[in-house]
């Protein structure tokens, strides 16, 4: 079964004509967050149809790229014209797909509806004393669904997501793969959710793909790995 993707990931966003290696993606990301980082091979690489033969062995306008059988296939960034961002998606949106309906076949059907940890969490920030983490935490964890995830190695703490339905969790992560955690702006903004509610996170990935968008075909992106 695919696994989700679970890495830290900030991608910074360059203008066409800007300084644009490994180098300054790292230290953007250290002057904003404080923290050091990797490249995060997670884009892959547009072939154009009438010129796609050649260009798939030439590894300009990317960053850190890596090869298959000679072909350049996958990048931690670089021009926005060469990142094949809808084949990124669509990767994660399938990983994603095949995700859910196991679990929709091996957990949902079999076990009944159960309370997110969310719930449990908000309960614990309103009387720290009477309800701790670690007993918020026990309760989440011995409802049956909950236990059931955690054999079938599906991640517990996605289950407000994974009930929403399919579209809803198939959403999430086409968005995550295309932008991470946070994205750094070409005029050095940091975007990140507000929370760690997945409502949040929604809002924070609209934002962020939308901004991608409007950039132009020339502009780069780099996606870093943060440690």
């Amino acid at each position: 079964m695919p696994e989700p993707l679970t890495d830290q990931v900030v991608t910074v966003c360059f203008s066409p004509g800007e300084d644009a290696d490994w180098f300054a993606a790292s230290e953007k990301v250290h002057d904003l967050l404080h923290v050091s980082g990797t490249p995060a091979r997670r884009y892959h690489v547009r072939h154009r149809r009438l010129i796609g033969w050649l260009t798939r062995f030439l590894g300009y306008y990317l960053l850190d790229a890596t090869r298959r059988f000679g072909a350049v296939t996958l990048a931690a960034g670089g021009r926005k014209s060469r990142l094949d961002l809808t084949g990124t998606a669509a990767k994660a949106a399938n990983d994603a797909a095949l995700r859910w309906r196991a679990w929709n076949t091996h957990i949902n059907a079999t076990t009944k509806p159960a309370r997110p940890w969310e719930d449990y969490l908000a309960q614990h920030h309103v009387d720290p004393a009477k309800v701790t983490l670690y007993e918020a935490r026990r309760r989440f964890e011995q409802q049956p669904r909950v236990l059931a995830m955690l054999a079938g190695c599906f991640d517990p703490y996605e289950l407000s997501v994974y009930q929403a339905g399919e579209a809803t969790y198939v959403g999430l992560y086409w968005r995550i793969a295309l932008i991470g955690d946070a994205l750094i702006t070409t005029d050095g903004r940091l975007l990140a959710p507000a929370s760690d509610s997945v409502a949040d996170q929604f809002r924070f990935l609209n934002e962020a793909c939308a901004y991608v968008r409007s950039l132009r075909s020339s502009a780069r992106l780099c996606a870093v790995a943060i440690a």
